[in-house]
């Protein structure tokens, strides 16, 4: 068995601070530049075009072969520089063919395990699976740890593929040179989580319990997570308790998790506490919580809602925009009645090419220009969302229409059955019973005659029904 010939620290953090006495003054001067040589280079290598060019000449450049052969841990300066290159996978996995070639030869820096792990990471990330595959068999050789296969479980997690992902749990439970760890059962946690498979990832649980394997914060976070994606608060709640009186408390993240269940559950008493915790622990709640919040108000029949949303609004950047968001508080400001905000979101809407697909937010909308009275507001609208291709239901078109003919406006009112058949809606009974209510109301009996004939043309009524024309059947 050959072993890396550097111990492995407990985290990356730990390669750029001070340990500890030994540690001199220029030694954290030495950690710190390298630090910023690193970060220097990583931010030349991002901004380099699509497709992904050969990074040699920018490494070479930075002097970063010379940098990993004065570096006691080689490794570490390479894992900092993969996770910078985060944002492009493939630039990474280019950077790391490069690191394979200098570890050949008689001038060469070897290859750490920790270097292997992430680039099979990586490669998970670049979707390259048959790479991740390849990086493995081709590092375990050398470096049978688990931290290997958890490498290869955690690829083919990111990428759904759960059969290869327990398959590669088995090896490791067979190989007698490692066993697994609590990230070992922590990816497969993640792994059924997702997939909203609830009595498997209890199982893991058992099963990591059974082996001795103490939970961590990650472990207890991702339960959690688990059961909000599965739509089950009450386990949501008994595993955060559970986690006040363990060993493994609640932290920010537990928290923001829990702020998001309270949240998608429309329980607001719970989500408005769990919000003052978080916001005792940071400065700034994420956005993704802040719009989770803010649906769930939209949603409610709270009291305050609108003053809520608009104190939560005043968290969220214009760059942090979203389409589905803003058609939400169109219908929120339409069903409160609040005509001219919800005019101003509905022109900003068409601006940014927001569209409105759902009949309900439509309906909402026209119910509020029908309570202010203003047909010509109402058409304007109608027009604009015509062009900007939002959904247009039969109930818009009965509102214009009933809005006419409250006004007298008869030649308007029959327009919009050409309206109508232009966008394929054929007339209903409630099409054909409100012209007939307005020229009753209006006293012109023939009109209303004519419109119950209409009626029987298109079958939508019977000389029996009385409830739809109940002026007509009083009639001598």
């Amino acid at each position: 068995m050959v072993k890396t010939p550097f111990s492995r620290p407990r985290s990356l953090a730990s390669l750029f601070t001070n340990h500890g006495h030994s540690h001199s003054h220029h030694d954290n001067h030495h950690l710190a530049s390298t630090a910023n040589i690193i970060s220097a280079l990583a931010a030349d290598l991002l901004s380099l075009p699509d497709p992904t060019p050969d990074p040699t000449p920018i490494l070479e450049s930075h002097s970063f072969p010379s940098l990993l052969r004065s570096s006691h841990k080689p490794f570490a300066a390479s894992i900092k520089l993969f996770s910078l290159l985060k944002p492009r996978p493939l630039l990474a996995l280019e950077v790391f063919k490069w690191r394979r070639e200098i570890a050949i030869g008689p001038n060469a820096i070897p290859l750490a395990s920790e270097e292997y792990a992430k680039a099979i990471t990586i490669a998970g990330r670049a979707r390259n699976l048959d790479l991740a595959g390849k990086l493995f068999w081709e590092a375990i050789v050398s470096f049978p740890e688990t931290a290997l296969y958890n490498a290869l479980m955690s690829a083919y997690m990111y990428n759904g593929m759960m059969r290869r992902c327990l398959a590669v749990f088995q090896s490791l439970r067979q190989d007698r040179r490692c066993k697994p760890t609590i990230v070992s059962y922590n990816i497969l946690l993640s792994l059924f989580g997702r997939s909203v498979l609830v009595d498997h990832m209890e199982a893991v649980l058992q099963a990591a319990n059974e082996a001795g394997v103490m939970r961590t914060l990650k472990t207890q976070n991702t339960i959690i997570a688990s059961y909000i994606t599965a739509f089950m608060w009450d386990r949501m709640e008994a595993t955060y308790h559970a986690m006040q009186q363990g060993p493994v408390k609640p932290e920010l993240r537990t928290h923001l998790l829990l702020l998001r269940g309270y949240a998608h559950a429309g329980n607001i008493e719970k989500m408005e506490y769990t919000y003052k915790i978080v916001s005792k622990q940071v400065k700034r709640v994420n956005a993704v919580f802040i719009r989770a919040m803010i649906c769930t108000y939209c949603k409610s029949k709270h009291p305050k809602r609108v003053q809520r949303i608009e104190e939560l609004l005043e968290y969220i950047a214009d760059a942090e925009y979203r389409p589905w968001l803003h058609v939400l508080l169109i219908r929120v400001y339409a069903q409160e009645g609040l005509v001219e905000v919800m005019k101003r979101l509905i022109d900003e809407a068409f601006s940014r090419k927001t569209t409105v697909t759902t009949s309900e937010t439509m309906r909402s909308i026209i119910t509020s220009y029908f309570h202010c009275g203003d047909v010509d507001q109402l058409a304007g609208f109608l027009r604009s969302a015509e062009r900007a291709g939002w959904k247009l239901c039969r109930s818009v078109f009965h509102c214009k229409m009933l809005m006419y003919g409250m006004r007298n406006r008869l030649k308007e009112m029959h327009d919009v059955l050409d309206e109508m058949k232009r966008f394929r809606f054929d007339p209903t009974k409630k099409t054909l019973s409100i012209i007939y209510k307005v020229y009753c109301n209006m006293g012109r009996r023939l009109e209303a005659n004519t419109v119950v004939g209409l009626m029987f043309k298109f079958g939508v009524v019977s000389p029996t029904d009385a409830r739809v024309f109940p002026s007509h059947r009083e009639q001598p």
